[in-house]
């Protein structure tokens, strides 16, 4: 089932400059989820990170694999209307730079859930290379929005 980014902004709270995935390719509500980032060099944090050369920074690569994640929680009909919040990093590893141009290929798999914890394996890929490999630890907040 794909997601356009109206419909990713029914699930997800996170809006512009922070709303980093542009699709939702396919995804399976509490198990999976795959996406895509097309990155611009009209993305705001490519004033400052770098001027001279511009990279997407880490931590957003992060964040918009959190944001694949958080789909697949968040579609789930018990989680709608809550936020998921980061948990935890492990072993992130970047591999290749990002730049415009790129089309960030997003995914995240759910691989343990206990209660509102879950742990996901999150990559991403630029075509054939990997750009981005980690861990994250998910946390549902209880509360709805």
């Amino acid at each position: 089932m794909e997601l356009s980014s109206n419909q990713i902004a029914e699930i997800l709270p996170h809006r512009y400059p922070f709303a980093l995935v542009d699709r939702i390719t396919d995804f399976e509500s509490g198990k999976w989820a795959r996406g895509i980032k097309c990155v611009s060099v009209n993305e705001p944090f490519f004033c400052g990170h770098f001027p001279q050369e511009h990279v997407m920074p880490g931590v957003l690569i992060l964040e918009a694999l959190a944001q694949v994640g958080a789909v697949t929680l968040l579609s789930e009909p018990e989680n709608r209307g809550k936020i998921v919040l980061f948990g935890g990093v492990r072993n992130a590893r970047f591999r290749r730079k990002v730049t415009p141009g790129d089309v960030l290929s997003l995914e995240c798999t759910l691989t343990q859930r206990r209660g509102p914890v879950g742990i996901g394996t999150c990559i991403a890929n630029v075509g054939e290379e990997t750009a981005c490999t980690a861990e994250l630890v998910f946390a549902i907040e209880q509360e709805e929005h």
